[in-house]
This record gives structure tokens, sequence and C-alpha cells, in this order.
């Protein structure tokens, strides 16, 4: 039933997409996996690429991350393709329409999208609802955010509001302090930042872990543009601070590489090929500075199963892919766990 299912959207469907407006193609493909999941049968994979991670086990590294599925609308669908864990969200605590549109686009020479979407979704509460009649059964993550139009100074309060929502649903919590298209909401990731929004929310998870006796990990996520002092200092405060895991990378401010004739009015966040260097770049630094055995989650430019690898090599625990399955579809899930199957053993 996959061959057939696989003959569907290779002849048609998914170039279709390809040619549209890239947020509605997002929307139609998203719309088109649902009707299509009960004749779905996902990758199957042998217990050998488990991955056991922040305390929970993981049956394959590979991952959906978070802004695929920002409402939690389509995880049972997106399950079915055989992701080990999808991140949903960002989510804030009232909805939002996010920044006007058009607010995405799509390179296709470089395999890239620019996007600046800015945190559009349904809220919260519309998450929880979501996630209450899931059956998807491998790990949640919710990524969350503040609403663009709470204060950097009041930031914690909207953070520390989503985490109290969806601490009884999450599998981890990633806390996004790195969209670029949230007005200053990279400024966060300084140190006084980090202490100021990561120290409220685990003062906060304290007592959400006694109230429902279980250990929720929380992951800061982190652009890729940052140079190796600021990796080394941001790597010092996510040990001070506790932080259980680290996701790299965000999207990437510079735009160089799409030339001076890239409308500043298209301005936003680059993803796909041409972020593969600089993720791996950020991930071989953490790795050196964060040892061993700390968790971190490799995202950005992974666009084939070498990539894949190469990011795992770099130092990744887990990986996940965004832009890189927009183009491929489930194509890129089967290649890449294929690959990861037929690696040599370490």
């Amino acid at each position: 039933m996959r061959e057939s299912v696989a003959a569907l959207l290779a002849g048609g469907a998914l170039p279709m997409l390809l040619r549209m407006d890239p947020e509605r193609a997002h929307d139609w493909g998203l719309a088109g996996l649902k009707l299509l999941q009960p004749l779905w049968s996902p990758h199957q994979v042998p217990a050998s690429l488990a991955v056991q991670c922040l305390g929970m086990r993981f049956s394959h590294p590979l991952g959906l991350a978070a802004g695929f599925d920002k409402n939690g609308d389509y995880l049972d669908a997106l399950g079915a393709l055989g992701f080990s864990h999808i991140e949903l969200g960002t989510v804030t605590p009232r909805p939002q329409p996010g920044n006007p549109k058009p607010r995405m686009f799509r390179i296709r020479a470089a395999d890239a999208l620019v996007n600046r979407m800015g945190f559009n979704n349904k809220g919260v509460d519309h998450l929880l609802t979501r996630l209450a009649r899931s059956r998807y059964a491998g790990i949640r993550g919710i990524s969350i955010g503040k609403n663009a139009d709470t204060p950097l100074e009041n930031a914690e309060a909207d953070y520390v509001a989503c985490l109290r929502k969806v601490y009884a649903h999450a599998d981890y919590v990633a806390v996004n302090v790195s969209s670029p298209n949230t007005a200053r909401l990279r400024e966060l990731q300084s140190r006084d930042g980090l202490e100021r929004i990561v120290g409220a929310l685990l003062e906060e998870r304290a007592r959400l872990a006694d109230r429902h006796a279980k250990h929720v990990p929380l992951l800061v996520k982190i652009a890729p543009n940052l140079d190796t002092q600021q990796i080394t200092s941001l790597a010092g405060t996510l040990r001070s601070l506790g932080v259980d895991g680290v996701i790299a990378t965000n999207t990437s401010t510079d735009l160089a590489m799409l030339g001076d004739s890239w409308p500043a009015e298209h301005r936003g966040g680059l993803s796909g090929a041409p972020l593969h260097a600089l993720s791996l770049a950020v991930i071989r630094q953490l790795r050196a500075e964060l040892g061993s055995g700390y968790p971190i989650i490799g995202v950005g430019g992974i666009m084939t199963a070498s990539r894949a690898l190469a990011t795992l090599r770099a130092g990744a625990t887990l990986i996940q892919i965004y832009t890189g399955f927009a183009y491929r579809g489930y194509r890129l899930v089967d290649e890449i766990l294929d690959a990861v199957a037929s690696r040599p053993a370490p």
C-alpha cells in the first residue's frame, strides 16, 4: 500500500504542490496527507535504531521540526509517515495571525525557503484540544514562544503560561528564543535573556513536576548565526542553568547567498540546503563544549540522507527535517531511515 500511495504522490501531487504558492502548498499538502492517512503504512525500522535521549526511548533518530504543524491539526497524519518524534508549534498563549502575506518564499534553485511567518498559530488551547484527540504514539515535543504584542520585558510570562498549559501533554518542551520573525526575540539568547526566561521556566517546572508527578525536559532552540565566542557563552549558560538539551539550529538571517536583488520585503529566515554548513559548525562546537552525553537535536539543511548522516556525525543525538520534507516528502523520510539503518556500527 505504501508503494501505491507513493506512486500517487510522485505522479502529480508533489510536483503540483511545488508549483503553487509555498504557504498554500503547505496547507494543501497537509490536508491531502490527512486524507491519505488511512492508506499509509509507516516505514519499518529495526529496534537497533532506537535512541535513548532525554530520559525517553526514541524509535530512531529522525523527527519533524517545529513549524510544520504549528497547531497539532495533522499530528496523526504526519506520525503515520514514521517520524520518531514530532515537534509541534511554535505555539503562543493567545492565537495570532502572524505577519502579513506573502510570507513564505521558495528558492528552488537553491533547495531553500525564506519565511517570515511570525508565529502564526491558533493558540495553546487549540493545540491542547488536538493533542487530546491524537493517537500518535511517538514522542511529542511542543515549541513555545511569546505573542508578538507582548513586550520583550514581559516575555517570561508568555513562556511560563504556555508551559503550564502544555506540561501534562508534552514529552519535551522547546523554548524558541531564536526565530528571526518576531521583533527582538533573538535578544533572549543572551546570557541575561536566557537566565530570565529559562530561569522562570525551570522554577515553574519544579512546581509542575510535583503537581503532575512527571519530569518534562526543557530544550532551548538556538540560531545558526552565532560566532564561536557566543556559542561558548551559550553552552556555559545552558550548563549552569541545567537546561536538558539544545536544538541547533533555527533559520538564518544571512541572505547573502540570494544576491543583492532579493527584495527587502521578502526578508525572513532562510532554511534548506544553504543552512547545512552553518548548522554543522554550531553542532560540532556545541558537542565539544557540552560533552558527549548532552542531548543535541540537529536541524538545518538536511535535504538528503548523506546530510542526515553528516549531522549525526557532527554530534547530533537526534535530527529533524523541515524544508527537505517540504521539497521531497515521504521519500526523504524513507531515504534517511534506510541510510541510518545501513551505517556502520560506531
